[in-house]
Parts: structure tokens; C-alpha cells; sequence
């Protein structure tokens, strides 16, 4: 993905390096009047001691400026007025520090050292009360700070600019971090078990950058890079018609184009895109591509825009969804399989957040597939009707697990798996909210394709067993669900009590008492929760 990135823009930025930079950007525009206020405080300050009052204002808001750009946490929780400084608080400051000297080899590194002092609360011996009053201000006021730059920065900005793999730019995510193994994700959530059981498990908020459901779809193109790569080549060769020039430059450029085919296979919505879902669909990209060009403050931004680049990205969206156009057949192909592997890829992450340690949070909407995009698009008004309906005819309604699978395009699927975990974690309120984590090993062929894990608290007991990278594990069928042969000799096994359990989706029953086959829980349901009959 790194190559097929790079190849397409023609540069691939090292993302830490992006962020600084765009955080300069930020604390040169809409936050340089907090940077200057800040700068004059710690001025006074450098004028109090005789081997900083030589420091000019400039220097001193240079080097301010440059150790905010490389903060790499979004604030330290540094207690200035009782002098408490943790190690890790200190850690952070030191890494900023070190950051922002080599990238400024020739600005006097006895300022940034400066700096560190004041946000050490290593101040001078003589200094008076009002002095060290004055001295935990700024620091209180740099926190206030930093937070807000790197929110605006990263955020707001580096995430609409780094393209490589547009679902990992997320709020609370890390676009350069390409995913994490499977023991690093068990370890994870058995520290949160310990330290954190009643923290929020959230994957859709009025904040998030695209929907839980639009990631689930876009992370499908990791696991097929070769035929993603070919499909975005050809696209770029088909559509360069569509693009406007300015100065001899392309409309959009490379890199919003590739956020724009991204963004398409995120969105798209089910089944056949009729003129009204077609007309529908041109709106909400055309303003969601105005929204991401703006953000990135690229070639136009909402200070100052750019209307000839406004324009011509509008009109390249108009020109390349034409209903009867060529490149909208081949996404719709391509489209088919991202949707359907996205689908699994989406329950599996929706029974995640509903059993893993924590209390799962549901954003409007949700219950169903929601392939929204950045506000305003995910603040659309829901339709509550059709979901209460929808909910009415399955809260009694056993054996129903295979019908729901084959018509899953209509939404119902997930918000049957949501209603019966909800209801599980009603019944079983201690187990979910004070039983131990533990994750489950799994063996055979198949191994790596299986996430899974217990919840145990004294008799009580539930499996969760959800399935990862199902793209690479269905493309020898044509990417066609898992059927029981895939799995084959795959089990989980580990610290599960003996005894008769129930699958709360299927209503299949099944004896415990040492491995539990896969093929028997995910050969015919994306995902199994396993609760101990007791």
C-alpha cells in the first residue's frame, strides 16, 4: 500500500514529519494570536534570570512554536501550582524538545533548553511569589495549547493530506500505524480490563471522519493491494479527461484523487444507484471532496479559497459518476466485493465494541449500515421509524440467522446482532461489566483469520469468536461468505469452562469441553457469542 501510494502521488510524506509541519501551519494562522500571548509570557519569564534575558521575543516564539509543532501527545497534565510532574509528562516534553532541536539545527538550542526548564518547573532559585505564580500560568496555558494545535494539525488537516489508507485516519487512530497483530490487540484490551472497565467503546461519533461501516469497507483494500493497484491506474488513465487545469497544474491533484476513489468504495450505497441515489450521491461527494480539499489547505482552504480549485474538483466528481460513464460499471464490480467483505468485516468489529471490556456506545443511526461520511453528512436525519419497525419484528424472532445473512444488504443483520448482545449484557450485567478477559488461541489452517476471546465471571461465561483479514481468506471462492469447508480444521481453545452453551444468534447448542470448531459457529454466521447454559 506504501508502494501503490506513492507510485500514484509521485511522493509519499512521512507522516510525524506531515503533522509538525501542519501544525507550524496552524500556529502561523488560526492560533498564532494564543502563540503570541503565550510567547510575551515567557518572555517575562526569560527576563527574570540573567542566562535567559537575552533571548529575543522572536527567538523565544520561533522555538515556542517549533516545541508545540513536534509535541507528541496531544497535552501533558503537568500540576505547575503544586509542582507535580509525572515521569511521563516529562518524557513527552523531553521528546519535543529533542524533536524540535534537529529540526531547527540553527536556532540556538540554549532556548528550547530554556523551554524544557519552564516545562519542567525547573524555574530559578530567586524567583518571587508573583514570579512563580506567572511561571505556572504559562505552563497551565502551553497544556491548553497543545491540544487544540495538534487537534487542528492532525486532525483537521494532516488527515485529509495523508491518503495512503484513508480509513486509518481517524480520531483516537494513528494513520502511520498500519494495523497491529493479534497479541498486541488481546494485551490491549486486557489492560483496559484491568485499568479502564468502564471506558467507552465507541466507532462512530459526530466526530469520526467517515462511519464505522465506510472503514470496515475501505480496510478490504489492504488485504488486495494488486487488484487495487490496477484498478486505480486504469481509473487515472480514464478519467484524466475529466480534470480541469490551472498553471499547468491538475484539478484535482493526485492525491485528492486518490482520497476520492477511496472515499467512493466507502460510500457507495447498496444495490442499484438509481437517479435518485445517483443524484443523491454526486451531492454528498461533491461537498465532502469541497470539505477534504479545504481541510488539507493544499490548494484551497475555507480562510482562503481557491475557486478555480473548488470548481474543477466539483466538476471532476459531476464527470466521473456519470450514471452511464465507464469508471462508475468498474467501481460498482469492484464495489460488489468491497461491500460484501466489508459487511463481515463490520459485524465482526460490531460484536468487538459490544463484548470486549467497556461500555459500548451506539451513534445515531448505527443500528443499521451508515456509510456517512465527515459532519454534516453523519448528522442527516435518521430514519428512527424504519429502525423501531425493524427491531419490532426480530426481538422475538428465533431461527431467523440464515435469512438475515442472505438478505444482509438491508441492514437488518446488524442490528440483530446488536439487540442480542445488548440484551445478553442486560442479563448478564456483572459478567460484562466486572468479568475477567480472556483471550482464546486458535489452531489450525485458519488460525490467523480468527479473533477470540472469553468473558468469565464466577459460573457465567461467553465466547465471542468474530473472523479478520476475510478478504484474504474468501478470495479463492470469489470472496463468497465463509462456508464451513473454509474453516476446516480450525478450533479456539483456552481457559473456557466445560459445559453446554448456546450461540445467542443461531440458537445453536453445543457441548464445551475442550476445543470449539469453527466451522460449526462461523461456517454458517459471520460472527458467534457463546453463552455457558448454567
Amino acid at each position: 500500500m506504501d508502494a501503490i501510494y506513492r507510485d500514484f502521488v509521485g511522493h509519499m510524506p512521512r507522516y510525524r514529519d506531515l503533522v509538525i509541519d501542519r501544525k507550524r501551519l496552524i500556529l502561523r494562522t488560526a492560533m498564532v494570536s494564543e502563540l503570541n500571548v503565550l510567547a510575551y509570557v515567557l518572555d517575562r519569564l526569560a527576563n527574570q534570570s540573567r542566562h535567559s534575558r537575552d533571548f529575543t521575543l522572536g527567538s523565544l516564539t520561533h522555538a515556542l512554536r517549533e516545541t508545540i509543532a513536534a509535541f507528541p501527545v496531544y497535552r501533558t497534565y503537568i500540576d505547575a501550582v503544586a509542582g507535580h510532574l509525572s515521569e511521563v509528562d516529562r518524557g513527552h516534553v523531553g521528546v519535543a524538545i529533542r524533536v524540535a532541536k534537529r529540526l531547527n539545527r540553527t536556532a540556538p538550542a540554549a532556548v528550547f533548553d530554556f523551554i524544557a526548564s519552564v516545562l519542567l518547573l525547573e524555574g530559578p532559585d530567586e524567583l518571587d511569589d508573583d514570579s512563580r505564580s506567572e511561571h505556572a500560568r504559562f505552563v497551565m496555558k502551553f497544556q491548553q495549547l497543545t491540544g487544540p494545535a495538534m487537534a487542528k494539525g492532525a486532525e483537521d488537516t494532516a488527515f485529509y493530506t495523508y491518503n495512503r489508507l484513508i480509513s486509518l485516519n481517524e480520531v483516537g487512530g494513528e494513520p502511520d500505524r498500519f494495523g497491529i497483530s493479534l497479541e498486541e490487540f488481546h494485551h490491549w484490551i486486557s489492560e483496559r480490563a484491568a485499568n479502564w472497565p468502564h471506558a467507552m467503546n465507541a466507532s462512530s461519533t459526530h466526530d469520526t471522519k467517515r462511519s464505522e461501516d465506510v472503514r470496515a469497507r475501505i480496510n478490504v483494500l489492504s488485504e488486495m493491494p494488486d487488484a487495487w493497484a490496477a484498478r486505480v491506474r486504469r481509473w487515472a488513465e480514464m478519467n484524466a479527461r475529466h480534470k480541469a487545469q490551472e498553471d499547468g497544474n491538475a484539478i484535482p491533484d493526485a492525491n485528492d484523487e486518490y482520497l476520492l476513489y477511496q472515499t467512493l468504495l466507502g460510500a457507495l450505497p447498496l444495490g442499484e444507484l438509481d437517479e435518485a441515489k445517483h443524484t443523491e450521491l454526486v451531492g454528498r461527494i461533491r461537498q465532502y471532496m469541497e470539505k477534504a480539499t479545504r481541510e488539507a489547505k493544499i490548494h484551497t482552504s475555507w480562510i482562503s479559497p481557491n475557486e478555480a480549485y473548488d470548481a474543477g474538483t466539483a466538476a471532476f466528481v459531476e464527470g466521473v459518476l456519470r450514471r452511464d460513464g465507464e469508471f462508475v460499471e468498474e467501481l460498482t464490480q469492484l464495489h460488489r466485493i468491497i461491500a460484501r467483505v466489508g459487511m463481515v468485516n463490520s459485524l465482526a468489529q460490531t460484536l468487538l465494541k459490544l463484548a470486549c471490556p467497556g461500555v459500548p456506545d451506539i451513534y445515531q443511526g448505527q443500528e443499521l449500515w451508515d456509510f456517512s461520511l465527515v459532519d454534516p453528512d453523519n448528522r442527516r436525519p435518521v430514519d428512527y421509524a424504519l429502525r423501531q419497525g425493524m427491531l419490532d419484528g426480530l426481538v422475538e424472532w428465533d431461527g431467523v440467522a440464515g435469512e438475515l445473512l442472505a438478505g444482509w444488504e438491508d441492514g437488518r443483520i446488524k442490528l440483530f446482532i446488536t439487540h442480542r448482545t445488548l440484551r445478553l449484557r442486560r442479563e448478564r450485567p456483572d459478567l460484562f461489566a466486572k468479568g475477567d478477559y480472556l483471550p482464546l488461541r486458535a489452531s489450525g489452517r485458519r488460525a490467523e483469520h480468527v479473533v477470540a476471546f472469553a468473558r468469565r465471571a464466577g459460573a457465567q461465561c461467553v465466547v465471542a469468536i468474530v473472523p479478520r483479514l476475510v478478504a484474504t481468506l474468501t478470495e479463492a471462492s470469489g470472496y463468497a461468505f465463509p462456508s464451513p469447508a473454509v474453516w476446516a480444521d480450525t478450533q479456539v481453545s483456552g481457559d473456557v469452562p466445560p459445559g453446554r452453551y448456546r450461540d445467542v444468534f443461531t440458537g445453536a447448542e453445543m457441548d464445551v469441553t475442550e476445543g470449539i470448531a469453527i466451522a460449526d459457529l462461523l461456517g454458517s454466521f459471520p460472527v458467534a457469542l457463546l453463552d455457558k447454559l448454567v
